[in-house]
């Protein structure tokens, strides 16, 4: 019996933004495209076709044409409603995700979403009330788990390296430009709560599923910032979140860790995180 390549069509909304650009469609989309596929266990081949979706159609058209796109627009609605479509990604605006993913599953689309996935517990549980309902798949980025430095703290605490871990503090950030004398290097929402921005809800979703489980304290550290256009606006969200999480190891202990997240200072020269263990390598695990 021969073997055979299945598409999937995967309209990708929010592709002109810097995370839907670089991270999933320079970096994943295309280039598994571009490999004519992949194989899986059975002998068959997946190939994938991207639909690029956004507001600003000259960006779009761009991006099309730059890497050999053949469908593109501007209809989201539309492309969620086409039958031939198989797979919705977003990575919109955080304010704009959970409608465009409700629409997404209740046209019987499967789902793949940047974090978070909603602004609200409310929100996310009836996102997930529908998904299960609607019997599609649902994934959320959690691309933080296979950073290789990761990956290699992993194994580390896998093979007993450190012993039995007491604690652990975390810190992470990087230095975003105001916009006013040097161009930001994020989109200006990031900084507005009204429209979704956040430091919490944008990387806390990330160390708690690194960590597990977090309660923290958030703060503004700069109150203005200048947007795109060079105007100058009142960033209203918090640009800086410090956190507890409880959690345990493979092993079964409790640990308490701590992760202090800002975009208004860069913690260490040479890495963006940094993770700090205390442990004891003379105590017994508890039973």
């Amino acid at each position: 019996m021969g073997f055979e390549t299945k598409t999937i069509r995967i309209a990708m909304n929010g592709i002109t933004g810097r995370i839907g650009y670089r991270q999933h469609l320079l970096r994943s989309i295309l280039p598994i495209r571009d490999a004519g596929g992949f194989t899986l266990e059975d002998g068959n081949k997946v190939q994938i076709e991207p639909i690029l979706v956004g507001r600003n159609e000259a960006k779009v058209r761009e991006l099309a044409e730059l890497h050999k796109i053949s469908e593109w627009t501007t209809d989201l609605d539309g492309v969620i409603n086409d039958p031939t479509v198989d797979v919705v990604f977003d990575a919109s605006m955080t304010s704009l995700r959970a409608a465009t993913l409700k629409k997404a599953m209740q046209a019987g689309k499967h789902i793949f979403t940047e974090k978070p996935m909603a602004e609200t517990l409310e929100e996310a549980i009836e996102l997930a009330r529908i998904g299960k309902e609607a019997g599609v798949t649902a994934g959320v980025v959690h691309d933080k788990l296979y950073l290789p430095g990761l990956v290699k703290l992993r194994r580390l605490v896998d093979e007993g390296f450190f012993g039995r871990i007491l604690s652990i503090r975390g810190e992470f950030g990087y230095w975003v430009f105001e916009g006013d004398v040097q161009a930001a290097q994020r989109p200006s929402w990031n900084y507005r709560k009204e429209d979704g921005g956040g430091m919490t809800t944008d990387m806390f979703c990330h160390w708690n599923y690194v960590l597990e489980g977090v309660i923290g304290k958030t703060a503004t550290h700069i109150p203005a910032r200048w947007d795109e256009a060079g105007k100058e606006y009142k960033a209203t969200a918090d640009d800086a979140s410090y956190g507890i999480f409880e959690l345990q190891t493979p092993g079964g202990d409790d640990v308490i860790g701590q992760i202090n997240s800002s975009w208004a200072v860069r913690v260490y020269r040479d890495e963006l995180v940094e993770l700090r263990w205390k442990a004891r390598t003379d105590l017994p695990s508890p039973a």
